[in-house]
């Protein structure tokens, strides 16, 4: 049955329930969004489509490069070329329904609808850590046993990384997509967030959200901080290798070339997350974890490919290749 309430935004809404059992089940959600001022919104709305447009065309560029240009084809860049199909995907999945959201007064999503989008986006972002923690693999391979690199760093184990990498992704996010989909919501259905994230969601859970809780904190911590903290170590044993092998200022320099842009893509995607799912709790501010979420998916995947190509001189070199290629071509 359809029931009209006060909405969020001062007018009358309608909301809709299934009676079932002598309870009221949510069929759709209200999603509250980043801001409800008209006098801003298209601003907001314009500054974020670019930023999507950013993304896919930054990531796009790679994916196509990395793809087309034989001198890519190495474990470092199939890496790099899977990092940049993820963000576009993980991207895709919050921000075209949050534009949407600017444009109206009151954005819903269906209840089916928003378990796909929070599958999607752990699918996708866990996926995400898991790969930096590979590509973390791939350059002390690369580092402390160059000779061996070659032979360890084959085809076949790298097509295995990446099917491991999006296996644990899959099984991550169907376990809080199920777990979620579970649950009892019998109203309200005001989401405070701009997208389907399991903490505003079980604080609308009518029933006990404690397991759910107990997952989120064991579960995806361990799928956080496990990549997180082999990354540390990979690096420590990076740094322990050229303190003790390496005297030549020429091969720091080559090392922290290969290394400094993937750590500050770790950076920029693990300081977010660990605040946000570290301390797991329903109670904590929604404006904040709107804040950091709205980094990890909208701001990093922008960043990304401008670190790879200004920090690379390779990937520089085949971008312009390709270019001047095009423009000869077209000459």
């Amino acid at each position: 049955m359809a029931l009209r309430t006060e909405s969020h935004f001062g007018k009358q809404t309608e909301k809709t329930f299934t009676v079932i059992e002598n309870q009221t089940k949510v069929e759709e959600f209200i999603l509250l969004g980043l801001n409800n001022d008209l006098e801003v919104q298209y601003i907001v709305f314009t500054i974020f489509l670019l930023l999507y447009m950013a993304t896919l065309v930054g990531n796009g560029t790679i994916m196509i490069v990395v793809i087309a240009e034989s001198r890519l084809h190495s474990p470092m860049y199939f890496f790099l070329g899977n990092l940049s199909c993820l963000d576009i995907f993980h991207s895709t999945v919050t921000i075209p329904k949050m534009l949407s959201g600017f444009l109206t007064e009151l954005q819903t999503i269906s209840f089916n609808g928003c378990m796909v989008q929070l599958f999607f986006f752990y699918f996708f972002g866990s996926s995400e850590g898991i790969l930096l923690g590979f590509m973390a693999y791939d350059r002390y391979v690369a580092i402390c046993n160059p000779l061996r690199y070659t032979i360890t760093m084959r085809k076949e184990f790298c097509v295995l990384m990446a099917a491991a990498t999006l296996s644990t992704g899959f099984f991550h996010a169907l376990m809080h997509a199920v777990m979620t989909a579970h649950l009892p919501f019998c109203g309200p259905n005001l989401i405070e967030h701009f997208l389907c994230d399991i903490k505003p969601l079980l604080k609308l859970a009518c029933g006990s959200t404690h397991l759910n809780l107990m997952l989120l904190s064991i579960v995806t911590s361990c799928v956080v901080m496990g990549p997180f903290v082999f990354i540390l170590l990979s690096y420590l044993y990076i740094i322990t290798f050229l303190l003790c092998k390496v005297q030549s200022q020429q091969g720091w320099q080559k090392a922290f070339s290969t290394c400094g842009s993937h750590l500050t893509v770790v950076a920029l995607l693990y300081v977010p997350v660990l605040f946000n799912y570290m301390l797991p709790t329903v109670g904590t501010s929604s404006q904040r974890d709107m804040i950091i979420t709205l980094i990890y998916s909208t701001i990093t995947p922008v960043l990304n490919p401008l670190i790879y190509t200004l920090r690379n001189q390779e990937v520089k070199m085949v971008m312009k290749k390709i270019f001047w290629r095009k423009t000869y071509t077209f000459r």
